[in-house]
């Protein structure tokens, strides 16, 4: 789980997107204002949400302007209400303003996306199912998505290509093509024979299976996850129960993915796998809105 930010990683995120914002300058700004003039501002949630981003605001600020100090008021995986101040920024006005946008359009997507991770954490209610990200981020961004998802509560599953192996339908497809097969049951056995012939010892080896069919196919290799998707809640059931009966619980982990949102996530949680993935938590979302506003004195 990722819980620590890389400050070197997330500094290089921060550069390019005050690149974008502020280029050659903030010309507003250094039309109308004084250079030195000094103020005091507040950032202030507008929404009711999960807070995440608290450190990555600061060091935008920071980037902008190293003298500026800020002061948050709120932590990361915080509850935060309308209404309701969350930091202080103080220093010159220029650098403030000049940092603002980029600090708030971080802050407020990456708490849209612990918000809701948050609230398909909760709604799967007393059973022990953990909620998983997929890769379905925005590009460049994965890495501060993935964080936001651990701030909610979920679970971050393979970061990129490279650090697990996920047989997918494209991957049985293409493989059956190449290797002239039909039939489902050797597609699937001899793919995995091949994945764990191939792969590090240290690296999880997970399938994706339609139907219960594919998932006994699958079973029989062991595999260290089978991903159900697009089967209901009655299909998934019955499969823990092969599952069981061949003595694998414990051994395989069952992961189910697809259709799944806040209003059916209970059901499938009920079933007795051990992880739900969802792309909705960090796709479809509606950021937190945060504003920031000059402090009078």
């Amino acid at each position: 789980m990722q819980t620590d930010l890389d400050k070197k990683r997330v500094d290089a995120i921060i550069r390019f997107a005050l690149k974008e914002d502020i280029w050659t300058g903030d010309v507003t700004s250094q039309a109308v204002l004084d250079k030195f003039l000094k103020m005091c501002a507040v950032i202030v949630s507008r929404d009711k949400g999960i807070v995440c981003g608290m450190d990555i605001a600061e060091r935008v600020f920071s980037a902008v302007e190293c003298s500026l100090q800020f002061r948050p008021l709120v932590k990361d995986g915080d509850e935060i209400e309308p209404g309701q101040e969350i930091a202080f920024i103080e220093g010159e006005a220029q650098a403030i303003l000049r940092g603002e946008r980029t600090a708030l359009n971080f802050m407020g997507f990456l708490s849209g996306v612990a918000t809701k991770t948050r609230y398909m954490v909760d709604a799967v209610g007393e059973h022990p199912v953990k909620i998983y990200d997929t890769r379905k981020t925005i590009p460049l961004h994965r890495y501060l998505e993935k964080y936001a998802v651990t701030v909610g509560g979920g679970h971050n599953h393979r970061k990129g290509l490279w650090d697990m192996v996920l047989i997918k339908d494209n991957h049985l497809r293409a493989f059956g093509m190449q290797m002239k097969y039909n039939d489902n049951k050797q597609v699937i056995d001899e793919i995995l024979i091949r994945a764990k012939k191939n792969v590090q010892k240290n690296i999880k080896i997970e399938i994706e299976v339609e139907n219960i069919k594919e998932c006994e196919y699958a079973l029989e290799h062991e595999p260290d996850v089978i991903m159900l998707d697009n089967m209901t809640p009655e299909a998934i059931r019955k499969a823990v129960i092969i599952r069981k009966e061949k003595g694998l619980e414990g051994k395989v982990v069952f992961e189910v993915s697809g259709g799944i949102g806040p209003d059916n996530i209970k059901s499938y949680a009920a079933t007795g796998v051990e992880i739900i993935s969802t792309g909705a938590i960090t796709g479809a979302i509606n950021p937190i809105d945060f504003s920031l506003e000059t402090v009078i004195r």
